[in-house]
Parts: structure tokens; C-alpha cells; sequence
């Protein structure tokens, strides 16, 4: 009999498709990163408990293009600034991406907030414009010029909080009880300049991080980095408390057998 593609694999497969993923080469990636203080109220309003805010209300986007062989992607993330546990990191709100390939691993093993949508890195000459755009609507853009090349930081270890959850079958909660995850990811750069520009967000219905203003701007720079990425489940969360905001992982809260807020239209 021909073999049924959608039949049982191997172990040998397996063991095979493992150590294959466990040897990529570094993949490299231009990105602006852009970083900024917010209103304080607005970012303790997004985060779920555990998570709690730093000492500054920073939000950062971060808007990349990844030179995969014959396979471009696209991939952003819009985060805040939180802590947990004496650990400081981001906790993202969206994280847009060009194909489904990079939304499902991300999505199902780590619980990243990933939905796929438009992203933009240009550079010509001096001038740099980045841009996420979902539903027809650019909601976060970023633009500017490079003004200056900046030293070359070290490898450094930054932090991601993901909430990794299964909305109940029966339309009432979760299946089981949701997990906190730290992401860690080890960065290395090879280039790095400053842009001298500004960020300009745009209301959304389904993005919306126009709550989240920008009242001082921190940094705008252009990379080219790469980076590694494990996770750890640090503990189970409570339901009731989490159920709130899962909200923010669905653009139709029907998806999540939730009804809107009360007094929308």
C-alpha cells in the first residue's frame, strides 16, 4: 500500500525531525525597534495577573524582516514593559506575522499572541519606514532617518511572558487551568544605527493600541540581529482572574463564546 501521508509516523521520523530543529543555523533578521513611555494607568491595565508593571511604562514595537531561504518573512510584536516574579521582561499584546508557518508553532507551543498581518521593513539610503497593518489599517507605523551608528552590544538574554490557555468546549472558561511561560531568547547583533523619527499609531478595532500613547519617546533603531528561543512553564494561573483578558488574543469575541462589553455597539 502507498503510504497514507496523514497515517502515523515513525519514532525514527521523529527522532529525526528533533535533531533537526535542534541544529539550525543562526537566522538573521533587519529590524526596528522602536521603545517609548506611556501613560502608566493604560499599560497596568493590559496585564493579566500575575504580571505587574516595572518601574517605567514602556511599550516597544518591534517590526522585522527574516531572510529565510525562499521563505521572506514578516514578523512584529507590540509589548509592555511587566514583571513577574523579580524577572522584568515584555508581555506582548499582538504579534503579527506574514505566514502561518511562523503563527502556529508560536501559538500552540508557547502561547504567543501571533495573528497573521501585513509588515514592512524599507530602508532606502538614510531614510527607514516600518510598519503592522491588519484589517486594511496600519496601526502602528514607525519613520525616520539614520542619524547615527551605534556600538555593537554584547549577547544579551531578554524575557517574553506568554499566557498559554484552550478556551473550554463547552463555552465556559478554559479546559484546564492556564500556564504562565518566560520565553528567554539570546540575542546577538551584528549592526545597529539610530533612526531619528517618530511613531504614529492609529486606532484599530481589532489592534488597539492607540491606548497606549506615546508620551515620551525613548529610541528608534535599525538591526540586524539574531536569536534563539526556549520557554518554561513557571506556573499554572488562576482562570477566573486571566478570563478577563483573553479578550486580547481574538479579533471577534465570539471566537471565545464571550459576549462584548456591555454598552458597545
Amino acid at each position: 500500500m502507498a503510504r497514507v501521508r496523514y497515517g502515523a509516523r515513525t519514532e525514527a521520523e521523529i527522532a529525526a525531525a528533533r535533531t533537526a530543529s535542534s541544529k539550525l543555523p543562526d537566522i538573521w533578521s533587519t529590524g526596528v525597534v522602536a521603545v517609548w513611555e506611556s501613560d502608566p494607568d493604560a499599560v497596568a491595565a493590559v496585564l493579566p495577573p500575575p504580571l505587574k508593571p516595572t518601574g517605567r511604562p514602556l511599550v516597544r514595537v518591534n517590526i522585522s524582516k527574516v531572510e529565510l531561504t525562499g521563505y521572506p518573512l514578516g514578523a512584529g510584536s507590540f509589548a509592555v514593559a511587566a514583571a513577574h516574579d523579580g524577572v522584568e521582561g515584555w508581555y506582548p499584546l499582538v504579534m503579527p506575522m506574514t505566514h502561518e508557518r511562523a503563527l502556529t508553532g508560536g501559538r500552540e507551543v508557547f502561547g504567543e499572541p501571533k495573528k497573521l498581518g501585513e509588515v514592512t521593513v524599507e530602508r532606502v539610503g538614510l531614510v527607514v519606514h516600518a510598519s503592522l497593518a491588519r484589517h486594511g489599517i496600519a496601526f502602528v507605523e514607525v519613520r525616520g532617518a539614520i542619524s547615527e551608528e551605534l556600538p555593537l552590544p554584547g549577547p544579551t538574554q531578554k524575557t517574553d511572558f506568554y499566557f498559554k490557555f484552550l478556551p473550554a468546549v463547552d463555552g465556559s472558561g478554559f479546559d484546564a487551568d492556564p500556564v504562565l511561560v518566560h520565553c528567554l531568547r539570546n540575542e546577538k547583533v551584528r549592526r545597529l544605527e539610530r533612526v531619528t523619527g517618530d511613531v504614529v499609531l492609529r486606532e484599530s478595532m481589532y489592534d488597539p493600541v492607540a491606548d497606549l500613547p506615546v508620551r515620551t519617546l525613548v529610541d528608534i533603531t535599525i538591526g540586524e540581529k539574531t536569536s534563539d528561543q526556549r520557554g518554561r512553564v513557571v506556573e499554572r494561573v488562576d482562570a477566573c482572574a486571566l478570563l478577563p483578558y483573553i479578550h486580547q488574543r481574538y479579533d471577534d469575541p465570539q471566537q471565545i463564546h464571550d459576549g462584548p462589553p456591555e454598552g458597545s455597539a
